[in-house]
């Protein structure tokens, strides 16, 4: 089930499914940053107030504005 990544767990694994509707803006500069369909990342921190999200991917560590973790579709995977 596809949800917004602001919606997963700290510690858990996910897939980039796609981007939401109306979130142009970001959707090219997410993709600059690597974050195309099926990427695999895991969730490390969500600040209390939910912004940022640092999330692990390829390697490296990411943090993403609300705003940008909202207009990112993803799924949860399997551990």
């Amino acid at each position: 089930m596809k949800h917004a990544l602001t919606r997963m767990a700290v510690g858990t694994r996910g897939r980039v499914a796609g981007f939401a509707r109306g979130a142009k803006s970001y959707r090219h500069k997410l993709l600059a940053m690597g974050l195309i369909r099926d990427t695999e990342f895991s969730v490390k921190r969500i600040a209390p107030l939910g912004d940022p999200v640092e999330i692990e991917v390829r390697g490296f560590s990411l943090s993403l504005r609300k705003a940008e973790a909202d207009a990112l579709l993803v799924e949860e995977v399997s551990r």
